[in-house]
């Protein structure tokens, strides 16, 4: 693909818009787990020790439940590499998967009375485990793309970007292309969280499907026929 297709956008912002829902449930519905930026799961790790708040044991797993994830997709697209088989298909049909894992575990077994019941501990993981796909996708068949799952990153490039075209520093086409790359995403990002907060305090862990749908979304958007990857 060459440039920043439609497509490519559209992608992105799915997937960031995802990555915001589903992090803000996991924060609200499973006692301040980050299920896609885990690392900020340190921070809560060192305010529950001070605080003691519940949820830690969730948010010790869910690095190395993370790890497995990227580890497991990186080796699953290596195979399709050597084996000539499609690549974005099945990493956009397996995080779908997982979130609808998340969304019936979270049904299923909720509401939670704190973040160290197993069940909840559960649930949780399986949240993590979706978006371990994503941020190994987003590295791997979608690195064309803008970041999905963090965006300070994003909004760094586009306010240096902004402040640089103030200055003549660099060209204008390619500081205008890179805010349009990235801004759509953290847009988006900044949506899927808003509406996963809202979603999640009115009908629960049911809002997950609008992040199953945005996924599904991203799949038609890179069917072969669409050429966007």
């Amino acid at each position: 693909m060459s440039g920043e297709a439609p497509g490519s956008v559209r992608t992105a912002a799915l997937a960031a818009f995802t990555a915001g829902f589903v992090d803000t449930v996991g924060f609200v519905g499973l006692f301040g787990l980050f299920t896609a930026h885990v690392t900020g799961n340190f921070v809560l790790i060192g305010a529950a020790i001070v605080t003691h708040h519940t949820g830690i044991i969730a948010k010790l797993l869910a690095l190395p439940t993370f790890i497995v994830a990227v580890a497991a997709t990186s080796l699953f697209l290596r195979h399709c590499r050597r084996t000539g088989r499609p690549q974005v298909a099945p990493v956009l049909v397996a995080e779908a998967a997982l979130l609808t894992a998340f969304m019936a575990l979270g049904l299923t077994l909720g509401p939670f009375k704190g973040g160290d019941q197993p069940a909840a501990i559960l649930v949780g993981l399986t949240g993590v485990l979706a978006m371990g796909v994503q941020n190994a996708a987003a590295r791997t068949v979608f690195a064309h793309l803008s970041p999905t799952t963090v965006m300070t990153g994003n909004v760094t490039q586009i306010v240096l970007d902004l402040v640089s075209l103030t200055e003549g520093e660099i060209s204008r086409a390619d500081a205008l292309a890179r805010i349009r790359k990235m801004a759509p995403p953290v847009g988006a990002f900044a949506l899927g969280a808003i509406a996963g907060g809202l979603g999640f305090a009115a009908v629960g862990f049911w809002c997950i499907l609008a992040g199953i749908v945005a996924i599904l979304a991203a799949l038609l958007v890179n069917r072969p026929s669409g050429a966007s990857v």
